[in-house]
């Protein structure tokens, strides 16, 4: 397992790490705007003046995406490639994998299910558009776990260095 580790250097681990962060959330954010998006082009469809409530409720779950990408940005800030100095082992390498895999798994999961609460929460649009303000704070308490998973990959990529 050692020989597997001291194939790749720190510095690699670093990057698949934040790779892995930003394909995760990338994903599940494309996964959650699209069953938004699909359950909205029926209303909108019906009633174009709602467009642009059901448009807030797609847009929510695309946000996971930019949180990994925040992380990524956040690795490449640390480790040498923006400014900061490169990962000098594997052991530091493997921190900041680590550090990546909170918003990973928390990015792409709450992306989908907050994507499956918006394309619900389209329902409220088409039945009661005055009361689409529901729906948002439905999704909002998805995304709250989103930003915890944000939260700890970030304080875990600043005690990594």
């Amino acid at each position: 397992m050692e020989a597997f580790f001291n194939f790749f250097d720190g510095q690699a681990l670093a990057f698949l790490g934040a790779a892995i962060a930003v394909a995760m959330c990338c994903v599940g954010s494309a996964k959650g705007t699209g069953m938004a998006g699909e359950a909205a082009t029926g209303v909108v469809s019906e009633s174009p003046e709602n467009f642009s409530k059901c448009l807030i409720l797609q847009v929510l779950p695309g946000t996971q995406g930019l949180y990994g990408l925040v992380a990524w940005f956040m690795v490449m800030l640390n480790i040498g490639v923006f400014g900061g100095s490169p990962v000098s082992s594997v052991q530091q390498g493997m921190a900041y994998f680590a550090a990546c895999m909170p918003i990973a798994f928390g990015g792409l999961l709450s992306a989908i299910a907050q994507g499956r609460v918006a394309a619900a929460s389209v329902n409220i649009v088409a039945k009661r558009p005055e009361e689409s303000t529901k729906g948002i704070i439905l999704c909002g308490i998805v995304e709250f776990y989103a930003i915890l998973s944000l939260l700890a990959s970030i304080l875990l990529v600043m005690n990594a260095g």
